[in-house]
């Protein structure tokens, strides 16, 4: 494969992601550009290439975003109180931070059925973090899962059960384009399935700008149950549109990763992919 054909392929920006978090785990942040290279098995100007169109820094400073304590930095130096942002106007339809979302919940019945009557279309896409299984109704978005870590088929059957009474069918035509206008930042319409409780904390979640994280029992004192973290946790897992609503900002309050549905390398991935992107902004 050449050069450019690697750097055009969002999937080989991850695995070489994936690669080297492993290997700086293994050998620290302290690993030089060079050796970081050499154990991933690239050459440093084509190391360089790759983290620089897909994050926009070099791999110097994104080693920092990828070590293990960054999540603790991250709460220490980024930390988002939603009751703020919710003042701020940031919570509802609208421009919420780096993403143009306009969304609505199915209604009550549609939950209770469990999907009935619905069509919904899947296609399977590149993403900036490996291979996206994604989901659409006539109205939007309603599915987003990461299949690196779990593969396909259970990313499939995690979605499918959430609505098990749908009727699907694979659509690369149709899906394709709404999944490359959401990772580009583009104005995505959302469908969302789930409970009142759930739409909360997935509101909530919402409220978190890119490159910032909050606490899990920041968001159960967010939408008025204080005592429920391990419920609001629930929630967070349950998300159906992943990184859209950005569930990976969810931290414990030691700064702790916690758990991510799709795998914490995604998670780690994500955080520091939007952790960089912001620096290089700012």
């Amino acid at each position: 494969m050449s050069d450019t054909l690697a750097a055009e392929r969002p999937a080989y920006h991850y695995a070489v992601i994936a690669r080297a978090l492993a290997e700086i785990d293994a050998g620290g942040p302290s690993l030089s550009l060079d050796e970081l290279a050499g154990r991933i098995g690239l050459s440093p100007a084509h190391f360089q290439r790759i983290f620089s169109q897909w994050v926009g820094v070099s791999p110097k400073r994104y080693q920092q975003y990828l070590t293990l304590d960054h999540a603790r930095r991250l709460l220490a130096e980024r930390f988002t109180l939603l009751d703020t942002s919710l003042a701020a106007g940031l919570s509802g339809p609208g421009r919420l931070h780096d993403l143009f979302l306009r969304w609505e919940a199915m209604s009550p019945g549609d939950f209770a059925r469990a999907g009935e009557g619905l069509t919904i279309r899947w296609a399977c896409v590149p993403s900036p973090f490996g291979e996206a299984l994604v989901m659409a109704t006539d109205r939007g978005i309603c599915g987003l899962a990461f299949c690196e870590e779990t593969g396909r088929t259970a990313a499939m059957a995690d979605l499918m059960a959430r609505w098990p009474r749908a009727q699907y069918v694979e659509d690369e035509a149709t899906v394709a384009p709404l999944a490359a206008q959401a990772f580009s930042g583009g104005e995505t319409r959302l469908h969302l399935i789930g409970g009142p409780f759930q739409i909360k904390v997935w509101e909530a979640l919402l409220r978190i700008p890119s490159g910032h994280v909050t606490t899990y029992s920041e968001i159960a004192s967010a939408v008025g149950h204080p005592r429920a973290v391990r419920a609001v946790g629930t929630a967070v897992g349950r998300n159906p549109v992943s990184f859209l609503i950005p569930c990976h900002r969810a931290l414990r309050k030691s700064g702790g990763l916690g758990g991510y549905h799709w795998g914490l390398p995604v998670k780690r991935a994500m955080l520091a992919w939007e952790a960089a992107r912001a620096d290089a902004i700012a």
